[in-house]
């Protein structure tokens, strides 16, 4: 059988890669591993047309296993990662493909702490799936389906409590068309902001489709043209958050984050002085960090592997470019309305527009480039394209990058380039790109 994990859990197209069958295995095996006796696990969903024919085979999975199941109904994966821990259960699972097009779908699975899994422990998941299994619950043994779809208002609660007082800000806010749909608008209106929803009438066909934080330009042109202070964007399943200012230029994760850090840092909420993020993190985060006095720590891609090195340093704050933000005094794991609430935060006790917070950094051109390949990891090591990858190294110096890796999500393989000069990082990716198509 193929590793059935990626870098953020089991995902594929929905009914081909990831089919009903492989849900029931996945639900069966997950209960077996994450809990033991007679516990319960939590579950929950995004937007997608799959997600009811996902949820019925990995519930039908985990009763079967003789585990009980809470439906959190349709929230985002970071509501269900908090009340995984706040309810009690032995652990979670969340039926989401995240940022990725409508046909895709995922299963992740979380700790009875409400904390994504280590690859070993994915791994022994998979052993368990691939293991014949003949102690299925029977009679009073058969696990069943409690509705908790109440539940997402605690964690409402919880988001609202962490705001500490209202924001007086008009923002537009995108949700995708996924599971902050309903949510989102509700927390910031409560919070006393003026909003203007948009991506919040999902049909299950139509999440992250030209909206979220995938396709700013839609919330970009409204901010602009009716005078917001800022726009927020969430992706499908709502564990990112991107913002536009005022004139609707980007501000990606890594302005968010060193905005954030250097706000808490004075207010002497970063201890330790430090943070983690991803090798995909742009130089000119590290340069602002080092100016301010935070040390920076890396991993590789992957929220997983962020929240993995917090917990071994003792860091309170990390995350990634994509906007996948990580504060660990509000939740486990990266949840897009605190990081939108986190930035707002500091608008509203600097009395700063964006823009001008945004200049805590200056971002060296980057150049991203995704190709679609099979074979995606044997193309990216090969030998031809392991030298045009040094080559390009050699030029750049100490003054900027490449990387180039394989998805963990999809069938791609991602080229970044980072130079001082936008020319020459757009050549060297080039020359990158040009000879990784020569492989396919």
């Amino acid at each position: 059988m193929p590793k059935l994990f990626g870098t953020d859990g089991v995902r594929g197209i929905a009914n081909k890669d990831l089919t009903p069958e492989l849900a029931f295995k996945l639900g069966f095996a997950g209960a077996k591993f994450l809990s033991s006796g007679h516990g319960c696990l939590a579950l929950g969903r995004d937007t997608r047309i799959s997600g009811d024919l996902l949820q019925s085979a990995l519930t039908a999975g985990i009763c079967a296993a003789g585990f009980d199941v809470l439906d959190l109904g349709v929230l985002p994966t970071p509501a269900l990662a908090w009340l995984v821990a706040k309810l009690g259960a032995n652990g979670g699972a969340i039926i989401s493909a995240s940022h990725n097009p409508a046909e895709y779908n995922g299963i992740k699975f979380f700790s009875g702490r409400g904390v994504k899994l280590s690859e070993d422990e994915e791994a022994a998941i998979e052993e368990l799936v691939e293991e014949p299994r003949a102690d299925r619950a029977l009679g009073p043994d058969i696990g069943r389906i409690i509705d908790r779809r109440d539940a997402v208002a605690l964690y409402e609660d919880h988001v609202l409590a962490g705001a500490g007082a209202e924001i007086d800000l008009k923002i537009a806010l995108d949700c995708a068309n996924g599971a902050a749909y309903k949510i989102g608008p509700e927390i910031f209106n409560r919070l006393g902001m003026a909003v203007t929803a948009i991506g919040t009438d999902p049909d299950g066909l139509n999440i992250n489709k030209e909206c979220g934080s995938t396709h700013l330009d839609k919330l970009a042109e409204i901010v602009r043209a009716d005078g917001f202070d800022v726009g927020i964007a969430f992706d499908g399943d709502t564990d990112r958050a991107l913002a536009v200012d005022a004139v609707g230029t980007l501000v990606d994760g890594d302005h968010i984050m060193a905005i954030c850090a250097v706000h808490r840092l004075a207010q002497g909420r970063l201890d330790p002085p430090a943070i983690c993020v991803t090798v995909m993190t742009n130089i000119g985060f590290d340069i602002a960090m080092k100016d301010n006095g935070i040390a920076v720590a890396k991993t590789q891609v992957g929220d997983r592997f962020v929240l993995q090195e917090m917990l071994a340093r003792g860091i309170t704050m990390g995350g990634e470019q994509s906007g996948h933000v990580i504060f660990l005094d509000r939740n486990s794991t990266g949840d897009g309305i605190i990081t939108a609430i986190e930035l707002l935060k500091v608008m509203r006790d600097t009395g700063k527009p964006l823009s001008e917070l945004a200049t805590v950094m200056k971002t060296f051109p980057q150049v991203l480039h995704n190709l679609r390949a099979d074979g995606i990891k044997h193309i990216a090591e090969s030998s031809v394209v392991l030298e045009a990858i040094a080559e390009g190294q050699r030029e750049l110096g100490d003054r900027g990058r490449v990387l180039v890796r394989p998805s963990g999500t999809e069938p791609v393989i991602r080229v970044m380039v980072e130079s001082e000069n936008q020319d020459t990082a757009d050549r060297i990716a080039g020359h990158i790109c040009q000879t990784i198509e020569a492989q396919i």
